[in-house]
């Protein structure tokens, strides 16, 4: 080969090596100094963990729960991460540091270090390759949405990966170049940053709970609607991301309950004593046989556990007498008639489980503050009835009793709308004396109310008064009911099936018969609003309507196919009888007497 030929190589090889480089991520501190950065704190972090499971204070011995201790080279870069963040959270030339990835059908969250982050700032980073080259390509794509995940996480969520883009999706913030040296660290040879957890199975909440701490799993096919056996599985506490090499420092504990996505854990003794050290632990669960003594490799894990520093204290000790908690997905226009009701009815306080709303619900529940109401972001899809375990725990402390029923249900009282007496206003306060009337009872723990399926009423266009006035004829019988319960009398596997929870031992639920108070369940609505249905349903055991399943099932409307279709005659269906009570008592108690207007139309003027 001559001299050019080999010059020409040369430069060919020299371009090939440039073109690697073009469209990585570049950073001002050299790849040297963060790897050292990295040691010290990866040291430091190994030294506290050792002192927090050796103190004096804190014994591990026979009379803890006999953790198993294993150990490996490094922790986790998560929680070396997340403390370089929070020391330079003002600092736009570190990076958003991603902590964990989830992937969903439709798109990628990202869970990263508490930051004040705005959808509209962000860019989401997807690296490719294609035609086999080494070369990998770069694309941004603008985030669907972020915001704060609890008191110390942020969520974004990106769309999901195009083909032959990876799944492992980084941040940067819009504006940037490719060089730009604030998109998120990437460290190739550390493999817990470029996990990818599927929706399908991982540990995707916790929540201490007591001596105990509670997990909400995707992937155990545990049977729905039952307890199963806690013996079978083991929970594991650490710093590590469970699915790799560097699992960091884990202890092991016994599972005391299961059901459906629900497992609850025995804490270590070292955290069960100053359960306030608990801050960013991460936890997950395992499958185990007794039989064998082994478990299988732990399930990857999202969820972190912290103490109750990380908790929002009540000033007013008082407990609330009755609550209401509802899952929601881009609901917000339902919101002001549903709440606004209910509080004149007597409902103290709202937990709003936000399921990736993207119709402006955070605004309308700020117009609604007034009202005791907050939301708390739920990203998880199909998850409602874990979701309302979560709510329970949540609630216990602060609510006597809690309500759980959906923006389209309103309860109504037959024979006290039509015969009222005594002082006050008319209906104000009626459910929550109701429940009152049981807050000292020894044996009843939940309030059943049946509920009436309301259809169109001839209706085209929804109702501009509201559903309680506009919708007016429904099925002769009732279809379902739902529960108010006592948050602090519900079994400690947290089980429900959506309509009730199971309660502790010893304690039974009460049918409020239908002459005294039922539900009004505005169902079967005008076509626009009912066909975002076929969107999506948030309950774990219901099928979505597109599947060609459970056509039967009361979650139906009978005789829908899995197409969003609107059959014919739709406004006529579901009037089998006119019942026009709850509209006349709403028009004749509620309405200002000048001008007509209702409570929920008058707050949107």
């Amino acid at each position: 080969m001559d001299s050019s030929s080999s010059s020409s190589s040369s430069s060919s090889s020299e371009q090939k090596r440039k073109r690697k480089r073009v469209g990585r991520p570049y950073y001002y501190y050299s790849q040297a100094h963060y790897f050292s950065l990295r040691s010290f704190v990866l040291c430091l972090s190994f030294l506290v963990f050792l002192l927090f499971l050796s103190s004096d204070r804190f014994p591990l011995g026979p009379a803890s729960f006999h953790p198993v201790l294993k150990a490996s080279t490094l922790l986790s870069s998560t929680s070396s991460s997340s403390i370089l963040d929070s020391f330079n959270s003002n600092n736009r030339l570190l990076p958003i540091l991603v902590n964990d990835r989830v992937l969903f059908p439709d798109h990628v969250l990202l869970i990263v270090s508490n930051q004040v982050l705005r959808a509209r700032d962000l860019d989401c980073v997807y690296y490719g390759k294609f035609n086999g080259s080494d070369d990998e390509v770069v694309r941004a794509r603008p985030a669907l949405s972020a915001e704060q995940y609890g008191a110390f996480r942020s969520i974004v969520r990106c769309p999901a990966p195009e083909a032959n883009y990876s799944a492992v999706v980084d941040l940067r913030r819009r504006g940037g170049d490719v060089a730009e040296s604030d998109w998120s660290l990437r460290v190739k040879s550390n493999q817990s940053s470029q996990a990818v957890y599927s929706w399908e199975k991982v540990v995707y909440e916790a929540v201490l709970d007591g001596d105990t701490a509670v997990l909400f799993v995707k992937g155990l096919n545990l049977r729905p609607h039952k307890r199963s056996d806690p013996t079978r599985f083991r929970c594991h506490f650490g710093f590590g991301n469970w699915g790799g090499e560097n699992e960091g420092f884990v202890l092991t504990t016994e599972a005391v309950t299961a059901a459906q996505e629900v497992v609850r854990c025995l804490l270590p003794r070292s955290i069960k004593n100053m359960p306030e050290r608990a801050q960013g632990i991460r936890v997950t669960v395992s499958r185990y046989s007794s039989r064998a003594r082994v478990h299988e490799p732990p399930i990857g894990s999202v969820a972190k556990i912290y103490g109750p520093k990380a908790e929002e204290v009540r000033g007013d000790k008082r407990k609330y007498e009755l609550c209401v908690c509802t899952m929601v997905w881009n609901q917000a226009q339902a919101l002001r008639e549903w709440i606004e009701y209910h509080a004149w009815l007597g409902v103290e306080r709202w937990f709003i489980y936000d399921n990736n709303s993207d119709d402006g619900i955070e605004d309308v529940i700020k117009e609604l503050e007034f009202y005791n109401v907050s939301r708390q972001s739920w990203p998880w899809i199909k998850a409602q009835e874990a979701g309302f375990s979560h709510c329970a725990l949540k609630a216990r402390d602060e609510c006597n009793w809690v309500g759980f029923f959906d923006v389209d249900e309103f309860f109504y009282f037959p024979y006290g709308f039509r015969h009222l007496k005594g002082k006050g206003f008319p209906g104000q306060n009626y459910l929550k004396s109701m429940v009152a009337n049981f807050s000292s009872s020894k044996t009843i723990a939940e309030i059943r109310t049946d509920c009436h399926s309301f259809g169109p009423s001839g209706l085209s266009s929804h109702p501009e008064q509201g559903v309680t006035v506009g919708y007016t004829c429904r099925l002769q019988s009732p279809e379902r009911h739902k529960s108010i319960v006592r948050p602090d009398l519900l079994d400690s596997s947290l089980l429900n099936v959506v309509h009730h929870f199971l309660l502790r031992e010893g304690f039974r639920h009460l049918n409020v018969i239908e002459s005294r108070a039922v539900i009004n369940h505005y169902k079967y609505q005008v076509w626009d609003t009912f066909k975002a249905k076929f969107y999506r349903r948030v309950a774990t055991y219901v099928v979505d309507w597109q599947k060609d399943q459970n056509k039967g099932s009361k979650d139906r409307a009978p005789g829908l196919g899995t197409e969003a279709i609107e059959p014919p005659n739709w406004r006529l269906r579901f009037c089998e009888v006119w019942d026009t009570g709850l509209r006349d008592f709403v028009l004749a108690y509620l309405a200002d007497p000048v001008t007509g207007l209702l409570p929920w139309q008058r707050s949107l003027l």
